[in-house]
């Protein structure tokens, strides 16, 4: 079955908003229900002493999702397609389980907490609406082919705009918020760098590289003309400029958001002394009383509309990595009866995800190992990312320029710096 179409090719499209897709659905998906969690708690904790790390990181997020939506491109393969093919297949099991027990844990607490959220908009039961949301978005994974899907992912974005919408309701001291990107107000402390390594763990995220790269897969089947670079090198200019675009923007916004998220909670909560935040509905709860109801139901639809955008983003990309490395057909443009694997994996993490809000884990417990095994699982997967992006045998002419090489290893240093700061400060 020829599951190509005909349609305008976003690399041709002259207008801006047409290049934006697989860069800005990664960066907004980055901005999840359990993101803006951690945020929120950082916000609260801390106040504005954690802005500048958001600065900091969006040239690091920016390298490293360009280059797994360059391998993807380039290669026409998935990153743990590619890893199969050319690293030994323990190494890929072991970083595909990781990745998946991580995602599994991340989608429960967004599913979880988009319950909690619409509960507090408008009552009733909160598991119900959980349960509504992940059958919701598995319904449309599997109905919906991903050429139809994705415009609606993409719209989903602009959910986001909850947070700037937030921010303009509140009063900020705005020369004190710059001061403080400027010269930050670093606290030397335990939990201090505990947060600092869950902020990093939130922006730079394993299951965000899988989905970049494995949506940019999705696009060369779907779109009639476009081929891997490797088969069509002429296609390279007008690709990978595409690929800049909307890397950037996307990563651009999703940390500008990020930003909002912090910022509100170090104005209203942290300011007004509550800094023990343990969810993003509570953080939406607290908003109420302090900062009037509108800045209220703002925050708390926000948590919604992302959620709606990071859930089917989070089990696609367990399914994406899961397929790649045991070497199965996948993608969300075919037939279930096509990819029985691939479509049994987003069943099966969805399900989990909705599983575990039924069971008595402590969702804060939950987030923190979510964060720890990324933070273990991100680090062998970028270097091995890095090492296949500088590798003429995986990218042909197109291996990597020094710019993204040296953002694209102090990307994964950082995150390595970050992974040893998380288990030397076990326990505190």
């Amino acid at each position: 079955m020829d599951t190509q179409i005909d349609q305008q090719d976003s690399e041709s499209d002259t207008r801006f908003w047409g290049k934006l897709n697989a860069g800005l659905i990664s960066g907004a998906a980055d901005d999840d229900p359990s993101g803006i969690a951690t945020y929120s708690q950082v916000g609260a904790a801390f106040g504005y002493g954690m802005l500048w790390a958001i600065v900091l990181t969006m040239p690091l997020m920016i390298a490293i999702q360009a280059i797994s939506a360059g391998i993807g491109r380039v290669t026409g393969h998935g990153l743990l397609d590619g890893m199969r093919k050319h690293y030994p297949h323990p190494l890929v099991y072991a970083l595909a389980t990781l990745i998946f027990v991580a995602n599994v844990i991340n989608l429960a607490a967004d599913i979880g907490a988009m319950g909690a959220a619409l509960k507090l908009l408008i009552g009733g039961p909160a598991l119900a609406y959980a349960a509504g949301f992940a059958v919701l978005s598995l319904v449309l994974q599997i109905f919906i082919p991903f050429s139809r899907y994705s415009p609606i992912l993409k719209l989903l974005t602009l959910s986001l705009f909850a947070y700037v919408a937030t921010v303009l309701v509140i009063h900020v001291p705005w020369p004190s918020v710059l001061k403080s990107v400027v010269v930050p107000p670093i606290t030397w402390s335990a939990a201090y760098a505990v947060g600092l390594v869950a902020l990093l763990g939130t922006t730079i995220s394993p299951y965000l590289f899988c989905w970049q790269a494995s949506q940019e897969v999705e696009e060369i089947g779907t779109t009639r003309r476009r081929k891997s670079l490797r088969r069509a090198p002429k296609q390279a200019p007008n690709a990978l400029r595409r690929i800049g675009i909307d890397t950037t923007v996307g990563m651009i916004y999703s940390n500008l958001i990020a930003f909002f998220i912090i910022l509100t909670a170090a104005v209203v909560l942290h300011a007004h002394g509550k800094t023990d935040i343990q969810s993003s509905a509570q953080a939406a709860e607290a908003l109420r009383p302090l900062a009037g109801k509108l800045a209220f139901a703002l925050f708390a639809a926000g948590i919604v509309g992302t959620g709606l955008l990071a859930v089917p983003v989070l089990a696609g990309a367990t399914a994406y990595a899961v397929s790649g490395a045991f070497g199965q057909r996948s993608g969300l443009e075919r037939t279930p009866h096509q990819a029985k694997f691939f479509y049994g994996v987003l069943i099966v993490a969805s399900l989990a995800g909705m599983a575990l809000n039924l069971t008595p884990l402590d969702p804060v417990k939950a987030l923190y190992w979510s964060a720890v095994i990324n933070g273990v699982a991100a680090v062998p997967l970028m270097i091995v990312m890095m090492l296949m992006s500088s590798h003429k045998q995986v990218m042909g002419k197109f291996t990597i320029g020094w710019p993204l090489k040296v953002f694209g290893w102090l990307a994964t240093a950082a995150m390595g710096a970050a992974a040893i700061v998380m288990f030397a400060t076990w326990g505190h």
